[in-house]
């Protein structure tokens, strides 16, 4: 079944008289009333759904959706200023509520415990009502659901505060020291939700319906938490053991999910984003579905649609991270053109995904010419000067979401496995690890277009001959550099890009003053590939800059001349930051509403 998250839970309709003033409490009526079997508690559960599996999200909102929402990483590129790390503690950074929005430039929720106090009000429940009206298993079950859903929410919280309050049951209102306790050590919570995970896992169903919560969806979120949780305690220095626990864990729930031979790597690329129905493709391990007819459409297909502009996109920096499809890095390859960034170029030498995320053509309508269209099929582009259908213009795409994949599994697998090999004393990874992770995402089959255009699939990477790229940080061994390069190339426009760099400790990147290619876009003939950027109102502010770094400006007469790297206009770098940033600081408000009643709330380190 296609699992649409549109859920209306409604309890009661009342008249106002006599008889419903003396009515008990709504607590006590739900108590006693509404959790009454197992129905009822996953009528509860289906409201998390929207929450936590956004995919496309809905309509124009932006929350946790790709293209659009995920934007503020070293990958994309805009006009003029880039955008700023915050610098100032905000006068608030909170919410009481469970539609609050989130904070695009840290990735993750606001201050807001309310997705806790449900998940807390669920066990509770179970424990207190529900428990002797359904059997052991249904309990179990729903307790892992509920604890799951908990140890997701307080990863989140975690990593945009750190230090949060933890809470493991429902907090009564006259409760104030409990309330107004001030932030847990950021190891303590994570512990807690540790144990969480391991339970979820240990007694959720395998099966409990299409597109529902179950064993292996869970364990996909939680390979791709404790990798984060693993990786950023290493590398921030904050506790070893934590950290070899926590990726240890991370390769274990992977394990669960690359167990299932339901999972497999048999979809081309290009379908496990612009699908209309993804039902039965075996890399997809929960998608969220769209259906116009029940009015719950998104806008995600039409930011890529080779018309809309989303303002920040992919720059000459992520391009040259591209891996060529013959397994090696552009300054060392052989094949013909692997010097060139010509889009056409780039098209035919670069893993086959380069050639499935981006157009093959220069666009104005992208800040560096190169335009994404990832999440749009290749029939939207054909609508190019053409009033588009609903299904790929304004907010009314269908196509189904992937909300999380086998190869974000694999690849959180291997890199588990590589940081605790390198950094832990763990067993080395070794060619079938490769083989079932890395190599098994090139393997994928390529779709009819590509083929057409005789795209080749990337060779398998090997141990024994890894790429060596003149590009690669020092303290990064060749093997975590190659992982890393797979989960740009893979993620691209996704989710993952600033948590990696917040995760590895490499905010540094989000610095354009490192190098000059984060302001360029790909090697371009303006003249003959897109002359519409030579114009009378581009006149002094279209540029290239040659190969030896000469930059031509365009001056009305020179339009022969205008062949370089795309420069974006008047592109410029962020403000300066520093590793305060990883964390996000807590809003005045906040701080001084603890104060006002007798309490201490500490603000975050370094604000």
């Amino acid at each position: 079944m296609k699992y649409l998250y549109s859920i209306a839970i409604c309890l009661a309709f009342l008249s106002c008289n006599k008889e419903v003033l003396n009515r008990p409490p709504l607590t006590n009526y739900m108590d006693d009333k509404y959790w009454r079997s197992e129905d009822d508690v996953r009528m509860y559960v289906n409201t998390y759904y929207p929450n936590y599996f956004n995919g496309y999200n809905t309509s124009f909102t932006v929350d946790y959706t790709p293209v659009r929402g995920y934007t503020f990483n070293d990958d994309l590129t805009k006009k003029n200023v880039q955008t700023n790390f915050e610098s100032t503690i905000p006068n608030s950074r909170g919410s009481y509520s469970e539609g609050a929005e989130w904070l695009q430039n840290y990735g993750g929720p606001t201050w807001d415990f309310a997705w806790v106090r449900k998940s807390n009000v669920l066990l509770d429940r179970l424990d207190n009502v529900v428990k002797p009206k359904i059997s052991d298993e249904a309990y179990k079950h729903w307790a892992a659901v509920g604890r799951f859903f908990r140890g997701f929410e307080y990863s989140r919280l975690v990593s945009v505060f750190g230090k949060v309050p933890y809470y493991d049951k429902v907090i009564a209102q006259s409760d104030m020291d409990a309330l107004y306790k001030d932030r847990d050590d950021r190891g303590m919570v994570m512990d807690k939700v540790y144990d969480d995970f391991k339970y979820a896992l240990a007694n959720m169903r395998e099966n409990d319906g299409a597109q529902l919560l179950n064993k292996y969806v869970a364990a996909a979120f939680i390979s791709r938490l404790m990798l984060f949780e693993g990786t950023f305690e290493h590398y921030h220095g904050i506790d070893e053991a934590r950290a070899k626990k926590y990726l240890e864990f991370a390769v274990e729930a992977a394990g669960i999910v690359m167990g299932n031979p339901a999972y497999k790597f048999t979809s081309d690329f290009k379908a496990l984003f612009s699908s209309d129905n993804l039902a039965g493709n075996p890399e997809v391990i929960l998608y969220r579905s769209y259906d116009a007819a029940q009015n719950i459409t998104h806008a995600i297909g039409s930011y890529q649609n080779g018309t809309e502009v989303v303002g920040v996109d992919a720059n000459l920096v992520l391009i040259k991270s591209f891996i060529l499809n013959d397994g090696q890095v552009w300054q060392n390859s052989l094949l013909p053109n692997a010097n060139s960034f010509s889009i056409a170029d780039l098209i035919k030498t670069r893993d086959p995904r380069f050639e499935a995320s981006f157009f093959d053509k220069p666009l104005g309508s992208s800040a560096t010419l190169l335009y994404g269209f990832k999440f749009a099929s290749r029939e939207a582009l054909t609508y190019l000067g053409k009033p588009y259908p609903p299904a790929w213009g304004s907010n009314t795409n269908t196509s189904d979401a992937p909300v999380i994949r086998l190869a974000e599994v694999v690849l959180n697998w291997v890199e588990a496995k590589a940081e605790l090999a390198e950094h832990f004393g763990g067993p080395a990874v070794t060619q079938d690890d490769i083989d079932k992770s890395i190599n098994a995402i090139r393997d994928r089959p390529l779709d009819g277009a590509a083929i057409a255009k005789g795209i080749q699939k990337t060779k398998h990477l090997m141990l024994s001959s890894l790429p060596a790229d003149p590009a690669r940080d020092a303290d990064v061994s060749p093997l975590l550099w190659e992982i890393r390069r797979e989960r740009r190339m893979e993620f691209v426009f996704e989710f993952a890009r600033l948590m990696d760099l917040k995760r590895w400790k490499k905010i540094q990147y989000m610095d354009f003053s490192r190098n000059p290619d984060y302001f360029l876009g790909p090697w371009v003939n303006v003249k003959a590939e897109i002359p519409s950027a030579l114009s009378a109102t581009t006149v002094n502010k279209a540029r290239v800059k040659k190969a030896d770094g000469t930059v031509v400006t365009y001056n009305g007469n020179n339009a022969a001349d205008m062949i370089g790297y795309w420069m974006v206009e008047n592109a410029s770098n962020r403000n300066a930051f520093t590793d305060k940033v990883y964390m996000s600081p807590l809003g005045t408000s906040q701080i001084q509403e603890y104060e006002s009643r007798g309490y201490k709330l500490s603000q975050t380190t370094g604000w």
